[in-house]
This record gives structure tokens, sequence and C-alpha cells, in this order.
């Protein structure tokens, strides 16, 4: 059990040092383009990297939550709203899990 706490608060030491660590070393504004977009992204690629598997694990087969993250991911890209991407995302998935049954 003594082992727990040390995990724990070593987790606790390094996530603080990970968010302290640039407010101390970056004391002027971050002018490189390359920088700002790598920074930008990172809360989106996180998000991506967490829901991804999930996605996978979420059905029947694999096969069916991929189906279903395409046509996502197509009705996002051309412009649908979250209601129609999440209902055709979830018939898409219903529709191959009828058919791989």
């Amino acid at each position: 059990m003594n082992n727990l706490y040390l995990y724990v608060f070593v987790m606790a030491c390094v996530t603080y040092f990970i968010r302290v660590l640039p407010l101390t070393f970056i004391r002027k504004k971050i002018t490189n383009p390359f920088i700002k977009s790598f920074l930008y992204y990172v809360p989106y690629v996180t998000l991506a990297v967490m829901v991804f598997p999930a996605i996978l694990k979420a059905t029947g087969t694999p096969w069916s939550a991929l189906i279903g993250f395409i046509v996502a991911t197509l009705l996002s890209f051309f412009g649908g709203n979250l209601f129609q991407v999440s209902l055709f995302a979830c018939l898409s998935v219903f529709i191959v899990e009828l058919f791989i049954y």
C-alpha cells in the first residue's frame, strides 16, 4: 500500500512539473508559427488519441465502428451539423451490424 502512495506522489509531481516548466522557461511571447500551430493543435490531437480506440471498441465489431467513424468524418468534413453526423454514424453502424450478424 505504501507503494501506491509513492506512485501517486510521483505522478502528481511529474504532472505538476510538465505544467510549470513552460511557464518558467518561456518568458516572452511565442512568435514562431510552427510552435504556435503545434501548441494550437495539441488539445485536438490529445482528444483524438483518447477517443479513437474507444470508437473501435464501442460496437460489436471493429468493422462497423470503422464504417461509423468514416461516415461521421466525411459528414463533418462536408459541413454536417452534430445531430446529422451522430444520426448517420449510428445508422451506418446499425446497418453494418445487421449484415455482419
